[in-house]
């Protein structure tokens, strides 16, 4: 006998339903793609580090000093390259996931594999970097790897298509700023890796544009779904790579370090709420009005939590194995 659970069913329906409304907006995306190749300057990791059978003596040489401004590096940075690299390189989890709604036969397709493209050179050219450069103790960082992906990642927001582009919007922005102000603090140590991490945001903000872009079409077109859909990711986000050995204690670093932080986080939902226009929003039904009026006192809630954080802070000292347990201060 089948056993039906009228709530999967309920749920799968929902889902089918919203899968529906990104199809009605396919011709847009297609537009988007073509703005978003028209926009771009692809690289690959070799255009930053050569690594031929053949190499001329400038090539040589620079791969010698590489290493030698690695020395220097700050054992900070090194924390937040390395939490860049495990997340960069836990991509296909992001690639199933965005699948499952997306399907195999559309417009979505192209851009989920021009997406994955694009996005598994960032961790391809940090783990050269890594490599080239001695930054710290290789194999502890596989060990590291193995087990984040062995691990998977299984967030609730895949459940419903509406919450992945919610997620993606705030989590390639946030992605971004970390690359970002990583290569910043880097810069002074090696300006080759700050290059790189440059080219990783510029990157990340056009996926960004993309994202926050196909989910202001979503909120148009079905408004309440959509802003309950939003208000489910927006409070907070758990980053890729939570269940990696070490990321909390990493995490915290890179904020400490002023990299990433919750004032950072609260700039983006600000910034989403904004383009997305959620307070001119209206003729919502009461669930949409509730969803609205919740996601407007977002950033009042992050701003104080941000000044919680500032006030508790003070000098905490780390240690990790992928950096020889160094114990440093932040």
């Amino acid at each position: 006998m089948e056993v039906i659970i009228k709530g999967a069913v309920s749920q799968d329906s929902e889902n089918r339903s919203k899968a529906e409304v990104l199809s009605s907006f396919e011709n847009e995306v297609a537009e988007m793609m073509d703005d978003h190749l028209a926009k771009r300057k692809l690289w690959f990791p070799s255009d930053f580090l050569p690594s031929d059978e053949i190499m001329s003596d400038d090539q040589l040489k620079n791969r010698t000093l590489l290493q030698e401004r690695a020395k220097g590096m700050d054992d900070a940075v090194r924390v937040s390259v390395t939490l860049g690299l495990l997340t960069e390189e836990g991509l296909p989890h992001f690639h199933r996931l965005i699948a499952t709604y997306l399907g195999y036969e559309s417009v979505w397709r192209k851009w989920n594999s021009l997406w994955t493209a694009e996005e598994d050179r960032h961790g391809g050219i940090l783990r050269d970097y890594a490599r080239d450069s001695r930054l710290f103790n290789f194999r502890c960082v596989e060990i590291m790897q193995y087990a984040y992906q062995e691990s998977g990642f299984n967030p609730e927001w895949d459940k419903d298509p509406y919450r992945v582009f919610a997620y993606t919007s705030l989590q390639e922005r946030a992605t971004q700023v970390t690359h970002g102000n990583t290569g910043k603090a880097a810069g002074k140590y090696d300006p080759t890796l700050q290059g790189i991490l440059s080219s990783i945001a510029s990157d990340e903000a056009r996926h960004y544009a993309f994202y926050r872009k196909v989910m202001k079409m979503i909120l148009a077109i079905d408004p309440n779904r959509a802003l309950e859909s939003a208000l489910a990711i927006l409070p907070s986000i758990e980053m890729p790579g939570l269940s990696m050995p070490n990321f909390k204690d990493m995490a915290d670093v890179v904020r400490r370090s002023g990299i990433y932080g919750p004032w950072d986080y609260k700039k983006i939902v600000e910034d989403v709420l904004d383009f997305w226009e959620i307070e001119s929003m209206t003729g919502l039904n009461e669930t949409g009005r509730k969803a609205q009026e919740k996601l407007l006192a977002i950033p009042k809630r992050l701003k104080q939590v941000a000044e919680y954080i500032d006030k508790k802070v003070d000098t905490k000292s780390f240690s990790f194995d992928f950096i020889y347990h160094r114990v440093f201060a932040v």
